[in-house]
């Protein structure tokens, strides 16, 4: 199993979300985040007073899936999310050691 997370920009969540249901991937953890990388955050004009913004809005999306799966999903997440622009984000790929569905107590892949 590996857990996939993905920071992607927030008008982006739509296409991403859609785009991995298409591929018959269903369940995933989203979040409201802050971050900066490269671009370093931007500079805005408020009242007549500049200041800068470093923390920029970005939406986390969180999927653990089977070991098979993984590949389609990152490619799928990368399309979806690409605008060729600074600040599309990142995905990141780690393992997962053991998964347990709550409800039913399966364990394993059967639990993903």
């Amino acid at each position: 199993m590996k857990k996939i997370e993905a920071i992607i920009k927030p008008f982006k969540l739509e296409e991403v979300k859609d785009a991995l249901g298409e591929i018959g991937i269903e369940g995933m953890t989203v979040t409201e985040v802050k971050g900066f990388g490269r671009q370093k955050g931007h500079t805005e004009i408020y009242r007549g007073s500049e200041y800068t913004v470093d923390f920029l809005p970005k939406i986390k999306v969180e999927l653990v899936l089977t070991d098979k799966q993984v590949d389609a999903a990152v490619a799928t997440i990368v399309k979806a999310a690409k605008t060729g622009k600074i600040g599309d984000g990142k995905v990141f790929v780690s393992a997962i050691e053991q998964a347990v569905r709550i409800r039913t107590d399966e364990q394993g892949d059967a639990a993903v």
